[in-house]
Parts: structure tokens; sequence; C-alpha cells
């Protein structure tokens, strides 16, 4: 869902941090705002006035995202689920889980916690507003603490909304759970709402851009595309639970990997290796013995000059514990841990043996053939 990200700060240990899509979101609001909303409430106004509202009305909805978004990682901390952090963009944000809740009390605490604090923000801008008003502060500033009220008010609601991605289809999913006592049956009927919902937004958009409303007829067309394919996305994240949750991860690796000598040469290693295959890392063996790895950003820091010189053992480096897995591994935490890491491939390493090599297009090609027989059984349960 998210491409490369940069940290804007950090908050009570969480990382924030910006994908390069909420840069458009940012001025897109920040545009509305200034030439739209704010000089049609308050017409008159110089454009650096309109400017300046713009902008503290985007700091501060941002700021309230994050707050928002904060809510469900303190929530998270609290039953020990480890966040990566809360990234935000051009749909808003998310708090980055590397686990999902292991109780249905955990996922409805941890959904409810983030439309909670949107409640409370938004009655903290109501509160402004007319102390605002009581006080007598500038029409200007009472205009921006409004929209803030409605907008935090707007997050509150949408948010509530019983279908994924939202904490609403969150809820629902606790709730189901809690009274069928099947998680997999209930993310089922969260993820067809979140996807039924999906399909009415771009129905919705389609209808305002046929009728001539533009802006906002691809915009609901975009979040409802965003929703449904999250949706569908939290039904695979299940199914892929349910075959690899308890599994070893040798189950599913390549016995048989692409594996190069450390007495080649380097240039050997290029053309033979690098040109054939287009992986970035490669086992280096002495025989049998895995003795390290060698990548591509190893090769590249060697002057070219060098290449018919060195051998391929001689620019290894030791295979980290980033780099290898143990067979026995659960093969869910592993996948966890790739995604996390940005590794599609990891080798399986048992005492210093090299035993094989598990790639992403391994576990996608399992679950991809699965979908396709429905077979919706577990690897436990088919065996």
């Amino acid at each position: 869902m998210l491409g490369r990200t940069i940290t804007l700060f950090r908050l009570f240990g969480f990382a924030v941090r910006a994908d390069a899509t909420w840069i458009f979101i940012v001025v897109l609001i920040a545009w509305s705002l200034s030439v739209k909303v704010f000089p049609s409430m308050h017409p008159g106004l110089s454009a650096d006035t309109y400017l300046a509202m713009g902008l503290a009305g985007t700091l501060a909805l941002f700021l309230s995202i994050v707050l928002h978004e904060f809510a469900h990682a303190m929530v998270a901390r609290r039953f020990g689920i480890p966040i990566k952090g809360i990234t935000l963009f051009i749909f808003g944000g998310v708090a980055e889980m590397h686990e999902e809740p292991k109780s249905p009390r955990t996922e409805l605490l941890m959904a409810a916690a983030g439309p909670a604090a949107s409640l409370l923000i938004s009655a903290i801008f109501l509160v402004l507003a007319y102390g605002g008003v009581w006080l007598g502060w500038s029409a200007q500033v009472v205009s921006v603490f409004q929209y803030l009220f409605w907008v935090n008010a707007l997050l509150f609601a949408f948010n509530l909304v019983p279908a994924f991605p939202m904490d609403g289809g969150r809820i629902l999913r606790a709730l189901l759970w809690m009274w069928r006592g099947d998680p997999r049956s209930a993310t089922k009927t969260a993820s067809d709402a979140g996807s039924a919902f999906g399909m009415v937004l771009i129905g919705l958009g389609v209808f305002a851009l046929v009728t001539g409303n533009f802006i906002s007829g691809l915009w609901w067309f975009l979040i409802g595309m965003f929703i449904r394919s999250v949706a569908q996305s939290t039904w695979q994240q299940q199914l892929l639970k349910q075959f690899l949750e308890g599994v070893p991860i040798s189950r599913f690796m390549t016995t048989e990997p692409v594996t190069v000598q450390r007495s080649i040469a380097v240039s050997e290693l290029i053309e033979e290796y690098v040109y054939r295959y287009h992986h970035k890392m490669f086992p280096v063996l002495d025989g049998e013995r895995l003795v390290g790895c060698v990548t591509t950003r190893a090769i590249r820091d060697l002057p070219r000059e060098e290449w018919n010189r060195q051998t391929t053992g001689s620019i290894a480096e030791p295979c980290s514990d980033e780099n290898t897995v143990e067979p026995d591994a659960d093969a869910m935490k592993v996948l966890g841990r790739m995604s996390a890491s940005g590794r599609s491939r990891l080798l399986v390493v048992d005492a210093g043996r090299l035993l094989g090599l598990i790639t992403l297009k391994d576990l996608a090609g399992f679950l991809s053939v699965h979908m396709e027989l429905g077979d919706d059984r577990g690897v436990k349960a088919a065996e």
C-alpha cells in the first residue's frame, strides 16, 4: 500500500512518517481551504489571510489524524503489539502493526481508540470555537476552529462505518469474533462489508463524474477503489494466517536454490549468475558448506579492474540473521518478518548448513493455487 516514506518526527517513541502521496493531499486540502472553503465563509479578505487560514486548518487536520492513529498505537502497545510507526498517506494515516490482535477484546479496544480520539478532538475544537466567540476572537480564527470541529466529526462518523478497513469494520469483526468464536468467519463478513461499501463509493463517484462534479467524483471513486482493495487484501491475509500459522517454513522452501562456489571469479559471478538470474543476493558455498552471502552491492563497491582478479569468496560476507531463517520457524512469522524488512528472499539454514531458500513468490504462489482450486483449508487440515 505504501511506498517510500520520510520521517517527520517522533512522538512517545513512535516514528511519524509521510508517504510521498501525502504531499499531494496536503497541497490539495490547503488549496481547497484557501481558495474555496474560507473565502465562501468570509468574502472580501486578502489572499494572504485565506492562505494563512488554509495552512493552519491543514496543519491542524493532519495533527488530528496523527492523534487518531496515535490512540490506536498506544492501545496496541498496552497489549504488547509491536507498532512500526504511524504513516501519513493520501487517504489519511495508518498505525503499522507487526502482528494482529490475539483476542477480540484487544481488537475492539484498539479499533475504538481511534474514533474516540477523533470525537474528543472534535469536542475540543467545538469548545474553542464557542469560546472564541465568547472571548471576542477574530472571525477567521473561529472559522478555522469550526472547520476542524466539523472535519473531525466527519472523520469520527466515517471511521465508524462497519466495513473494513475503517475502524468500524474492525469493531464489527471484534464483535462477531466474540459472538461466533471464529476470527476467520468474522474477518470474512467485515471484509465483504468493506468490499460492498467500496463499490457504493465507486458508484457515487461515477455518478458525480457523469453529472459534472469531476473533483468530488474522482475523489470518491479513488477512495472506493482503495477501500475495496484493502478489504479484499485483509481477507487474503486471514487466509494466509490460516494456511501458514504453525507450519514450519521448510514446508514451502525451494530445496535446490541457486548457489555459487567461493572459488569462481567475480566476473564469472556477474555473467553466469547476476545477469542470468537477476538476484541481488546469492549464497556462497565451499563445496557443500555455506560460507557467506554475496550481494550486488558488494559487487558494485568492487573496482571493475578487480572483477577478474578477485574471487566471489573474497567479497562475500557472513550471512546475517536478517538473511537467514531456521527450518522450523513459523511460516506466518517469517512472512511478517519479510514484509517488515522488505526482504523477498531468505536462506533456510540449519547449523551452518544451507537447506533451501524461501521467497515471497513461493508463499504467494502457494496461496494463489489454493484460492484457484477453491480450497480454503490450512496446510495442517489438508495433510
